[in-house]
């Protein structure tokens, strides 16, 4: 019989790293550029992020106390999603970095810009897939008890597509070439898209 460790998050793990990012994985990264108020380009990565509805496209990040990426996009109401790749990785971790606010994470993680078509801010030059974004909603989180947390949920709805053609195959995009990677939890671990296999849904037949 398995045995496990369990144990209430608001009373601690009691393990030397908290898992909940480890388990709740992999994660897409939502690899977000936006512009400020002065136009001045700003790109990071999110690991709370998704897409959770298709038509019309909708992607959600959470950003963890407010980053200069929220505050830019609320002033604007735009951002552009960035498609992480493991080609691109490294300058996906530079644009991580802590910043100061107007400081260019596309010229220092060594980044071309791309001009977008019904937003302001670029997309990334060599990203297999872009999508810019108008801002729906900033909403913050609460607890249980209703105490502000601090924590913020961006929803944006897709207003257009990009698809590098090279990374289209029959029609379809090829996740496996792209190299598309993933955020795993922990300090610095990452996965990448290798390989992947079809599972269509049942037929149930009334």
């Amino acid at each position: 019989m398995a045995s496990f460790h369990s144990y209430d998050p608001a009373q601690g793990h009691g393990l030397p790293h908290d898992p909940i990012k480890a388990i709740i994985a992999p994660r897409p990264i939502g690899w977000v550029s936006s512009l400020d108020e002065d136009g001045r380009a700003n790109l990071a990565p999110y690991s709370f992020f998704n897409i959770f509805c298709s038509a019309p496209p909708i992607l959600i990040f959470g950003s963890e106390g407010r980053k200069d990426s929220v505050s830019n996009i609320e002033a604007t109401g735009e951002f552009v999603y960035n498609l992480a790749t493991r080609r691109q990785a490294g300058a996906m971790n530079i644009s991580s970095g802590a910043f100061s606010a107007g400081v260019d994470e596309f010229a220092e993680a060594g980044l071309e810009k791309l001009a977008s078509e019904m937003v302001g801010p670029p997309r990334v030059g060599g990203a297999p897939a872009s999508l810019e974004c108008k801002l729906i909603e900033i909403k913050e989180l609460v607890d249980l008890e209703g105490n502000r947390l601090a924590r913020e949920l961006v929803i944006g709805q897709v207003v257009r597509v990009h698809i590098d053609t090279d990374y289209l195959a029959d029609g379809l995009f090829d996740i496996e070439k792209a190299g598309t990677i993933a955020r795993c939890g922990y300090r610095g671990d990452y996965a990448e898209v290798s390989s992947v296999f079809e599972m269509l849904r049942p037929v149930i037949e009334r």
